[in-house]
């Protein structure tokens, strides 16, 4: 027994927790440690072949899976971005997923250059409705079949040696053959699930015997998918393990060595990272990380730090707040304010020294564009505390930082919810500091949460006599499903019906055949304190020629506040018009 002596400046004490329950990663499994390792010396130069699973992988983990638009939502967005490989869903497990392949097949939401992915465990029945699911398309296929290979899973799960696995994944194999094998747009990949707590010389006879099984050439290569499916060690042993299966696999030439990382010891991207440098090229996670138990290793983080290195992540994620609204209404699931990249707290600096640096690094910027006679965003990035530059990926900095150079002295958001129970979305916020901001560079004086209402109320909640659009009546008839709308625009009446549309449907529809298209972005409605009383308060974020702007409804009925949120709008994209047209 080895006693182990702390230095004097360790004050810890053990915790009491039962952690001698769990084996390390050495015991558990054979890591391959060769003399030769190379991946440590290695650089990323380029970007592996991105393929999301949100279709499949993560949305078996929402609690609430993605209905047919949600999926068609978000297919279409990932085609927007640039992959040419994504999962479309699990076929054989359910009806819905079934019918999103067909939907494939029978239109032409996926262009030619996409390559459509299914999956389906080595289950004769699976696969071949798996295949049925895809007749018809017209783009490259893989088809995707797993089998976990891992000894508890052999023992526990499937009550298999790993003679009868070997059997029975090859059989798996045979059956995709006979269904898609005469097929010229199909290719084939595999995955030992549970890789990572496999044998490595059980995976190196299960993966070659599939590569030979599937005649794996270099025109047609088998993908071979090696997942973390669990996380069970630090980052360097999944490299040993990739790296390992790299240099003993035959037919490399003819292989794509694909990942598939979990995070459930919150280090999927690093997991992700070191693979690549140990010799994966392909990459299967999510958008933001969604997934089961801590999610699937995300794919916007990897891609962008690639970008934040100097490399081409092969996607575009430039519009970064676009692609985080769709994520998070198909998954629905919010983002938090501190994920990587797309929070909308990662551009921002609470710390004062912070800040100060970032304005000079700006001020360091904006001068030496112009003494090299080149816009700002073509040279060198290089202000303190922002790996990237914000406008890359769509985001507005001056104004993230206003607000917290406010919260510094006293905090925007705070105050309006402890003296108003007033809860403002994060971007509304941000947008409210460039008013607050505006006030105290012409006051100088601190403000009080009366101060920010009145500010806010002058932004949001601006009484015009004078204004170009006004809600004359709304009536709904809920057995018809019919809504009667009447708005007036420069004194002229206007009556319109809408069949099938709610009340803020009906109005915007209403206003837009009158030539005032408003555009919604968000809506968040909530109760404020006024005196003794409650009002409802809505929120309404809507797109302008310059941006998202924001008004504000307020009302002891929710449906008025929010009519009146809408109408405001309105008047905005109207005097922006008339602005214009002048």
């Amino acid at each position: 027994m080895t006693i182990t002596i702390a230095p004097s400046w360790n004050r810890q004490r053990p915790s009491g927790m039962p952690s001698h329950r769990y084996a390390d990663v050495y015991s558990r499994v054979d890591v391959p440690l060769g003399a030769d390792r190379q991946w440590p010396n290695r650089r990323l130069t380029e970007a592996p072949l991105w393929v999301p699973v949100d279709l499949r992988d993560g949305n078996q983990a929402l609690a609430e899976p993605m209905d047919p638009d949600r999926k068609r939502r978000f297919f279409e967005l990932m085609v927007r971005m640039g992959y040419t490989e994504i999962e479309v869903g699990y076929p054989s497990a359910s009806q819905t997923d079934y019918d999103f392949v067909r939907l494939i097949a029978d239109t032409d939401i996926a262009p030619a250059d996409v390559t459509i992915v299914v999956f389906t465990p080595a289950r004769r029945d699976l696969i071949e409705r798996t295949v049925e699911s895809i007749r018809g398309i017209r783009n490259e296929i893989v088809i995707h079949m797993y089998t976990a290979t891992a000894p508890t899973w052999r023992n526990a799960v499937l009550g298999k040696n790993r003679d009868e696995l070997r059997d029975l994944i090859l059989a798996g194999g045979r059956d995709v053959l006979e269904f898609a094998g005469d097929l010229p747009n199909v290719r084939f990949e595999f995955s030992p699930e549970v890789f990572n707590l496999t044998e490595p010389d059980y995976v190196i006879e299960i993966c070659d015997a599939m590569t030979e099984l599937w005649d794996a050439r270099p025109e047609r290569p088998v993908i071979l998918n090696l997942p973390a499916t669990v996380e069970i060690a630090t980052p360097n042993v999944y490299a040993d393990q990739i790296e390992y299966i790299n240099k003993n696999l035959d037919r490399r030439d003819a292989v794509i060595l694909s990942v598939h990382p979990h995070n459930d010891r919150g280090t999927g991207i690093a997991c992700a990272e070191l693979a690549m440098l140990a010799g994966a090229q392909r990459i299967e996670g999510c958008i933001f990380g969604n997934g089961e138990r801590t999610g699937n290793v995300d794919l916007a983080t990897l891609a962008l730090n690639l970008h934040a290195q100097g490399i081409d992540p092969m996607v575009d994620f430039s519009d970064i707040d676009e692609v985080r609204r769709t994520v998070e209404y198909c998954n629905r699931i919010d983002i938090h304010p501190r994920h990587p990249y797309v929070g909308d707290l990662v551009h921002t600096a609470f710390s004062g020294t912070h800040q100060d640096a970032i304005k000079k690094g700006f001020a360091e910027h904006r001068s030496r564009a112009a003494a090299e006679g080149r816009n700002e965003s073509e040279i060198a990035w290089r202000v303190p505390y922002l790996p990237i530059d914000p406008a890359d990926i769509g985001r507005s900095y001056d104004a993230v930082i206003r607000v917290n150079s406010q919260s510094g002295k006293g905090g925007i958001a705070y105050l309006l919810e402890t003296e108003y129970d007033i809860e403002l979305p994060r971007r509304l916020e941000i947008n409210l500091s460039r008013h607050v901001q505006q006030h105290t560079d012409t006051t100088g004086d601190e403000v009080t949460a009366a101060d920010i209402w009145s500010i806010f109320t002058s932004a949001y909640l601006p009484k015009n006599r004078d204004a170009t659009v006004r809600l004359g009546t709304l009536r709904v008839d809920e057995a018809t499903a019919r809504t009667e709308a009447t708005v007036h625009i420069d004194g002229v009446e206007h009556r319109s019906t809408h069949d099938g549309k709610g009340p803020v449907e009906a109005l915007v529809d209403a206003l837009e055949a009158q030539g005032i298209p408003v555009e919604i972005l968000s809506l968040h409605q909530s109760s404020m304190r006024s005196g003794a009383d409650a009002e409802a308060l809505t929120l309404v974020e809507h797109r302008m020629p310059e941006g998202a702007a924001w008004t504000a409804g307020r009302d002891r009925s929710t449906l008025t506040a929010t009519l009146d949120a809408v109408i405001r709008a309105a008047n905005a994209v109207a005097a922006a018009r008339e602005v214009v047209g002048r």
